[in-house]
């Protein structure tokens, strides 16, 4: 179907460095962005990622398409780009969940799934836990899948083995109805096996675990490849940083219940450090919290004010540009009134 400019809609199955592949009603096609909307975009995150849709004008005959509009997206997942520089990094778009993928084994790190329940929920996309090699796992696996429902707070967790099968299908009912899932997660977690296992094929190359336990990059790139039986899976590389980027509805969600325990504190600007009838400390000396995750709540709460001084003064400093290059273009073009005709 095209519209009345010939275009065509289409979606982002790969992003490479100045080129894409989509996949539109004529099959696969090569793909790269258009001047106009390469020279109208307002910053990298105008232009299109894995899962977006946007309209094409294709050349069947050549394999190829020109894209001329990125479509209106209903998530993104984002994060702070890596460096110093302040800006928004959109990794995937128009994803319906979030596969949150972890090890059982030593990776297991519950304060950096914390980081990634922030972002997960801030994207506007369902995210669901899942605990990957389940048959290399030790005995204590409920114990384990009970420390992450704690920390996890309302939040679906499924043990499963890409290697064995099992636990697999509960992960396929995700998919129903054309939905999209996104895997996301460390090196080494097992994010390859997990989608050859849910694809039914070799598609992701898998490499073993290193000797020291650490995870290695197996997918280089992010890809949205689409199910046999329907619905779409992106994989993403391991992130090595994850920096938080307009993440406070994530973090209140990821950390619900330190926040209704912090509704019951006498003071409504209480630190939860030394006051009194703060209900937190109290949580804190009676077992029902853990120190560690009210630490990484406040952790997260820093970054985040921290990020936000940091956008203030970029924008200061964008404002302050403009002007002086509308001042230089007013004075440059100023002529007393005795010079005018």
């Amino acid at each position: 179907m095209q519209d009345n400019q010939g275009y065509m809609p289409a979606r982002v199955l790969v992003q490479h460095k100045g080129s894409y592949v989509v996949t539109s009603g004529l099959g696969e096609l090569k793909a790269e962005v258009a001047g106009k909307l390469r020279h109208e975009a307002r910053g990298v995150n105008d232009l299109p990622v894995v899962g977006d849709w946007v309209a094409v004008a294709a050349r069947p005959e050549e394999g190829s398409a020109t894209i001329h509009r990125v479509l209106p997206r209903s998530t993104k997942f984002s994060r702070k780009s890596a460096g110093d520089e302040t800006e928004e990094q959109v990794l995937a778009a128009n994803i319906d969940s979030i596969f949150i993928v972890t090890s059982l084994n030593s990776e297991m790190n519950l304060r950096r799934l914390e980081r990634y329940l922030t972002l997960a929920w801030e994207s506007g996309a369902a995210p669901i836990v899942v605990l990957t090699k389940k048959d290399l796992a030790p005995e204590d696996v409920e114990e384990v899948h009970e420390k992450v429902g704690g920390t996890a707070v309302g939040v679906p967790v499924h043990a499963v083995s890409g290697v064995t099968g099992e636990g697999i299908d509960r992960l396929r009912s995700y998919f129903t109805d054309g939905a999209t899932v996104a895997l996301l997660g460390s090196s080494g977690v097992g994010k390859s096996t997990l989608a050859n296992a849910l694809l039914g094929s070799e598609v992701q190359k898998v490499r073993d675990i290193r000797k020291d336990d650490k995870g290695r990059h197996t997918t280089t790139h992010r890809e949205l490849v689409e199910l046999p039986d329907g619905g779409a899976l992106i994989d993403t590389p391991g992130m090595r940083e994850l920096q938080l980027w307009d993440a406070s509805g994530g973090v209140s969600n990821s950390f619900e219940d330190i926040e209704s325990l912090a509704i019951g504190c006498r003071f409504r600007d209480c630190r939860h450090d030394e006051e009194p009838g703060c209900a937190v400390t109290g949580a804190l000396l009676d077992g029902r919290l853990d120190r560690s995750r009210l630490e990484s709540y406040e952790k997260l709460q820093r970054e985040l004010r921290y990020l936000e001084r940091k956008k203030d003064a970029r924008a200061r400093s964008e404002e302050q540009r403009k002007w002086k290059v509308l001042s230089k273009d007013l004075r440059r073009n100023y002529k007393p009134r005795s010079d005018r005709g």
